[in-house]
């Protein structure tokens, strides 16, 4: 019996033996090559893909606050933690294939081998190896699934337009329930990743009726729920979400399944909310939320900020930030917060302080992050634009009442203060009494007013930065009598000093607290804009903080709506503002944007603003570039040829050929105005000073001056013209005021008149008319010239001697001076020769001029 059973043994080894033959095609080797492949190498390389999986799963951290991804998102630094068992993975598939090349578990071990690839990173041979497995199998379900999991290797490589190509081709392609579920669920993330979200729910949807309950259905109907949340329909959101919730998913998405249904449920009437605001209190309650209260708190706001309850959502936006240890719910609880203050409220300086926080707690890759930092960035200045409006705008008011009311209304204000104080005082106290001491500084557990105030002393932040600014001009200074004098008069408060007890303690703090308030009133009555320039100072301040306001939320946060409305603001406040034409060029580009963002009408102000800037503003820059959009382009390559022209100019004003040079200037200046235009004409100024009189050369430089206010020669040319008088003061002082009595020199005919009469151009024309009818063939010419500033002169050059200067004077007397336009206002007229006129224009000696023309002239027509 025993040797039957050893040849038994020995016979079924060699039956085995022979079917191991990778050559052997029979029914005994494929059974052995099948269940070798199968539970050895696939076996193993299929359960280590799932340990794989599972680690993948664990580094998901999901922001329930935002759309949960439909797979984990592949990182190469991930990665290395498992690389090991992708290497097994690997192996144990590639053993398995070349010991059992003609097993029907090929494939499978190649799909293993191409997903080990994948999580691994290497998304080349990933490609390659499920193109491999498309080409090579025979079983039309392996090659679906190696073109399932090819299109999410080219959507992990961003390579979408391949993935695309894949999934045109398999929806072409009979598929088996699995792989159609698969194929749906692979496509909607392909769209997720693209944030093409209405496509993503579409195959999100289509997926839905072949889920099965090991594909977690909680999770993805949760997923589908806040996809139809984001793009607004509230109604499909709400039912998926119930969806969510009959499947019994975990906890956490159970948790914020019924949250968000709060969000989107309808709310027809007051009880509605009623029934959302218990529902909320219930999950408070909850002992099994506790670690979710951040969270609920913060949808809490949510919802109150979408009825429109400001107090209510920042309330609970700041105990949001305060309940848990969640960064994330924290940053975005003191970002709806600074939104609120921003937007809503316009207190920029509180606004700023959440901004901070919520920067100091949201991760960089938060949605947005880039503009919320800028937004930061920019607040501190609009708190210093916004504060200085409203504090100016109340000075301004404040300066137009009595002593008495200014007294009321600051009284008034100055009692909202420490209404609004002393509130604060309680809650710190409360907080403090129970027992939670970390927060009782926390600035964020302080009461601020959420009400608006557009008058400057009823906001306490900003009367605190008007103090810091009296502080900075007059310093800490005690309010008294005569206090900008350096002698002063002694206090009665000096003269009653006594030492502080215990018993007198609460009686010198109340005082202390009084005297505080007085000194606030005081510093307040010093500020107020009195005179007239004072008025005018603070009025600028405005015009300046508007503008400023409104650049940067055009030019810094791109928030079009809000620089429209701060330019129009301006230019209503301000019509004939310094920055006009700049604001209506601004105005006509926000305009003519016919983007969602823009509200409908102000696309159509855009012509109007062309035509306004035409018509007050055409020689402005900004007109020049709205008529010609290639204006700087083509006045940068002008400037250059003028550069070329004004060095030759200057080389000539050099070596004293004045007249090559002022050819060479107007040559230069045909070319065209532009950015060096300014250098050109200051050169030409230089020459008619070697040229011309003194007199001539002072007129053109202030002239110069006020063409080029803000240029970069300004203050060359004042000191030019400051030299200049400086060196005629000394000529005169050298020979004093003597004018020569020459009756041979050429004359000029000159009026005085004041500047405040407005009429130079009336005078020049009337004589112009009167020099055609009565001195045509003498071809006179008429000009105006400042004198000072209270008079204005106008010119008639030249005669050539005293006695046809003097027929003039008595023909314009007897004939002109009686018609309306000089009878009307008073006149000094007097002849006066051309040396005569450069010292009487020199030392302004009206007086002593007419003087002299009285003692001289008046007597040969008497």
């Amino acid at each position: 019996m025993n040797k039957y059973c050893f040849f038994l043994s020995v016979g079924c080894l060699a039956m085995l033996g022979v079917g191991c033959s990778v050559e052997q095609n029979n029914v005994t080797s494929n059974l052995y090559h099948n269940l070798t492949a199968h539970f050895n190498g696939y076996y193993y390389a299929l359960e280590k893909t799932r340990e794989v999986e599972k680690v993948i799963l664990k580094s998901v951290d999901d922001d329930h606050n935002q759309v949960l991804r439909l797979f984990p998102k592949l990182d190469t630094t991930l990665a290395k933690s498992y690389a090991k068992d992708t290497e097994e993975i690997i192996k144990m598939a590639s053993i398995s294939i070349q010991r059992h090349p003609n097993s029907r578990w090929v494939d499978d071990n190649y799909i293993q081998v191409g997903l080990a690839r994948l999580y691994s990173c290497d998304f080349l041979n990933a490609t390659q190896t499920f193109k491999y497995v498309n080409t090579k199998s025979r079983n039309k379900d392996v090659r679906h699934i190696a073109l399932i999991h090819l299109a999410r290797t080219f959507t992990e490589n961003t390579e979408y337009d391949k993935a695309e190509e894949a999934f045109r081709f398999l929806e072409k392609e009979e598929l088996n329930k699995t792989n159609k579920k698969n194929f749906y669920l692979e496509k909607a993330y392909h769209y997720q990743v693209r944030n093409d979200y209405d496509n993503m729910v579409r195959n999100l949807a289509l997926a839905d009726s072949l889920l099965v309950h090991s594909d977690h259905k909680g999770r993805i109907y949760f997923i589908v729920g806040q996809v139809y949340q984001k793009l607004g329909f509230g109604s499909e959101a709400y039912n998926y979400y119930r969806k969510c919730l009959g499947t019994n998913p975990e906890y956490e998405i159970d948790f914020y399944a019924r949250l968000n249904m709060a969000q989107v449920a309808r709310l027809d009437d007051s009880r509605d909310v009623r029934t959302v605001r218990k529902q909320f209190m219930k999950l408070l309650t909850d002992v099994k939320n506790q670690e979710f209260q951040d969270k609920i708190y913060f949808e809490f706001g949510e919802f109150e900020r979408k009825q429109g309850h400001l107090t209510e959502a920042i309330d609970n936006y700041k105990l949001s930030a305060h309940a848990g240890k969640n960064r994330r719910i924290q940053g975005n609880a003191f970002l709806r917060t600074g939104e609120l203050y921003f937007d809503s409220l316009k207190k920029y300086s509180l606004a700023k302080a959440y901004y901070d926080s919520a920067l100091a707690s949201l991760p960089k890759e938060f949605e947005n992050y880039s503009n919320i930092k800028k937004r930061q960035e920019v607040l501190g200045e609009f708190v210093i634009y916004t504060e200085t409006i409203q504090l100016q705008d109340s000075l301004l008011y404040l300066s137009t009442l009595d002593s008495t009311s200014i007294r009321n209304k600051l009284d008034s204000a100055l009692a909202f203060k420490e209404k609004t104080t002393e509130t604060g005082k309680k809650k710190k106290k409360r907080i403090g009494g129970s027992g939670n001491n970390s927060n009782q500084n926390n600035p964020f557990f302080q009461t601020e007013s959420t009400t608006t105030s557009d008058w400057y002393f009823g906001n306490p932040s900003a009367v605190a930065l008007g103090e810091s600014e009296f502080l900075r001009i007059w310093g800490n200074i005690e309010l008294e009598d005569n206090w900008r004098r350096s002698t002063k008069t002694a206090s009665i408060a000096s003269v009653n000093e006594q030492p502080v007890t215990a018993e007198n303690n609460t009686e010198v703090t109340n005082a202390i607290e009084k005297k505080e308030s007085v000194d606030e009133v005081g510093k307040i009555f010093q500020l107020l804009p009195k005179t007239e320039e004072q008025k005018k100072e603070a009025l600028a301040k405005i015009e300046e903080a508007y503008f400023k306001l409104g650049d940067l939320y055009f030019l810094k946060l791109n928030e079009r709506e809000n620089a429209f409305s701060s330019y129009e603001k301006l230019l209503e406040r301000f019509p004939n503002s310094e920055y006009a034409a700049e604001v209506l060029y601004k105005l006509y580009l926000i305009s003519r944007e016919k983007n969602d963002g823009l509200p409908a009408g102000q696309a159509g102000k855009a012509e109007g603003f062309v035509n306004l800037l035409k018509s007050k503003y055409p020689n402005s820059t900004f007109t020049k570039v709205l008529i010609n959009p290639d204006y700087l382009k083509e006045t940068s390559v002008a400037a250059e040829k003028q550069k070329l022209i004004y060095k030759e100019a200057y080389a000539s004003y050099q070596t004293g050929n004045l007249r090559e040079s002022q050819e060479k200037i107007t040559q230069a200046l045909n070319v065209g105005e532009t950015g060096f235009t300014s250098q050109l004409e200051l050169l030409k100024i230089l020459i008619t000073g070697k040229t011309e009189d003194i007199t001539k050369y002072q007129f053109e430089l202030g002239e110069f001056m006020k063409k080029y206010p803000e240029g970069s020669l300004k203050d060359y040319s004042n000191n030019l013209l400051a030299s200049s008088k400086v060196f005629q003061e000394k000529v005169e002082r050298a020979k004093g005021i003597r004018f020569s009595n020459i009756a041979s020199e050429p004359h000029r005919f000159v009026l005085v008149y004041k500047n405040t009469n407005k009429i130079s151009d009336k005078v020049s024309g009337a004589l112009e008319a009167f020099n055609k009818v009565s001195f045509r063939e003498k071809r006179l010419n008429t000009t105006n010239l400042v004198f000072h500033d209270d008079y204005v002169l106008t010119i008639v050059t030249d005669f050539p001697d005293r006695l046809s200067a003097v027929d003039y004077f008595d023909k314009f007397t007897s004939q002109v001076s009686n018609n309306k336009t000089f009878a009307s206002h008073k006149f000094d007229t007097f002849v006066i020769t051309k040396n005569n006129f450069d010292i009487f224009y020199r030392t302004k000696a009206l007086d002593e001029y007419l003087t002299f023309f009285d003692r001289n002239y008046k007597k040969e027509n008497q």
